[in-house]
């Protein structure tokens, strides 16, 4: 036992006589990123910026447009944040027709209609909630059919053209149930499968329906039973974020659009987030949510930008919360363990065929928070994951 005290007693003096030395200067950070970036293809970039003083630290190629990849989730996410806030949720309704009743006995004239709120988390567990619910205002038989409604968005399945993208994860629907994939199979009538896993969960809790489960429009003026909420917009933001959920990014994106434009769109979409950072003096070329597309284009200083102006909003906290922690989740979980930056840096990743980037805050030996944005096309992707790594280790051992 005392070996094994020592020991430790030994290493923890190490450590702390080690901690001095490992800091580097601003020059030397300097020296540090431009000795990785010279060796970068020419079409990448980087820019680093101290968040408090607003101090710029490095900058190379920081104004060429590049394809962002998932960072581009950063600005869908802080959209989000920043237009619903972190507390808001998105809601999944049980309604009727307005001229529907229910009987003393719990039979329910007319169809039961399940209306679509774009969660893209919905699925067994809040159906069974809603079930429930449906159960305890007093249904116990539906004399109708149990109805599926995704009106709030178009049709589109995938995130930028028709079909099935498999890289997206999920089938695009307000009424996305368990992200439309059934048995490892994509279904396109998202609304009626979602009608009928409901009508399943419905049973499970008492309460039958006699007619065939269908897709279609809820009523107008129609008489809600019950509801259930998704995910706090802050906890969704963090979903997204840290495992870079392409399929819960897109499903927000398209909230923005059906509760800011009206359309549940894609191109909606895309028009609330531009206008939404265009008031930060960000003007990044939005084509979808998730950064799966290849024409979505921002530069590393718009990136810091966004950075710099979420560090400064009340909803701080929420956004920064939302990243990945490097060595310890997420995309970075396993990515830059026992260094400097390991457990110090929030950051988003992004990864395409020859695209890679990273960007976010790194809290330093000093006490400052940094945000940085390193983006590399054309890129040997392992070359430019250890490129980035070594770079945000060198920005953690500023001080």
């Amino acid at each position: 036992m005392r070996r094994v005290i020592a020991t430790l007693l030994a290493l923890a003096a190490m450590l702390a006589g080690a901690a001095p030395a490992a800091a580097i200067s601003d020059s030397g950070l300097k020296s540090a990123i431009s000795r990785e970036m010279r060796k970068a293809p020419v079409a990448s970039g980087a820019y680093v910026r101290d968040m408090n003083t607003g101090a710029e630290l490095y900058a190379r190629r920081e104004n060429a447009v590049r394809i962002p990849a998932s960072v581009e989730k950063l600005f869908t996410t802080s959209t989000a944040l920043l237009r619903l806030g972190p507390s808001a949720t998105l809601t999944t309704r049980a309604v009727m027709a307005p001229d529907a009743i229910v009987e003393p006995g719990g039979t329910l004239r007319g169809d039961l209609v399940l209306v679509g709120g774009g969660d893209p988390f919905f699925g067994d567990a809040s159906a069974a909630r809603l079930a429930r619910a449906i159960r305890a205002a007093g249904v116990r038989r539906i004399a109708g059919s149990v109805v599926g409604d995704e009106s709030a968005f178009d049709r589109r399945r995938a995130s930028c053209c028709a079909g099935y993208d498999p890289d997206l994860g999920g089938v695009l629907s307000a009424l996305a149930y368990d992200r439309g994939i059934f048995r490892g199979r994509a279904r396109m009538d998202a609304a009626r499968f979602a009608a009928q896993r409901f009508a399943a969960q419905l049973k499970a809790a008492g309460v039958t329906a006699t007619g065939k489960s269908r897709s279609g429009p809820a009523p107008d003026a129609a008489t809600t039973l019950a509801f259930v909420e998704s995910l706090r917009i802050g906890e969704m933001a963090r979903y997204i974020n840290v495992p870079s959920n392409n399929f819960a990014s897109e499903m927000l994106f398209r909230e923005l659009g059906a509760r800011y434009r009206d359309a549940g769109t894609r191109a909606a979409g895309a028009d609330v987030v531009r206008d939404t950072l265009d008031d930060f003096g960000v003007r990044p070329k939005i084509v979808d949510g998730s950064g799966l597309s290849r024409s979505n284009r921002a530069t590393p200083r718009q990136v810091v930008r966004l950075l710099e102006r979420m560090h400064n909003q009340d909803i701080a906290q929420s956004f920064r919360g939302s990243l990945a922690v490097t060595g310890a989740t997420g995309t970075v979980k396993a990515r830059m363990r026992r260094t400097a930056a390991a457990g110090r840096c929030d950051v988003k990743t992004g990864t395409l065929r020859l695209v890679s980037a990273l960007a976010g805050y790194c809290r330093t030996a000093d006490g400052r928070d940094i945000g940085f944005a390193l983006m590399f096309n054309k890129a040997n992707i392992p070359a430019a994951k250890a490129r980035e790594d070594r770079i945000t280790v060198a920005i953690a051992r500023l001080g």
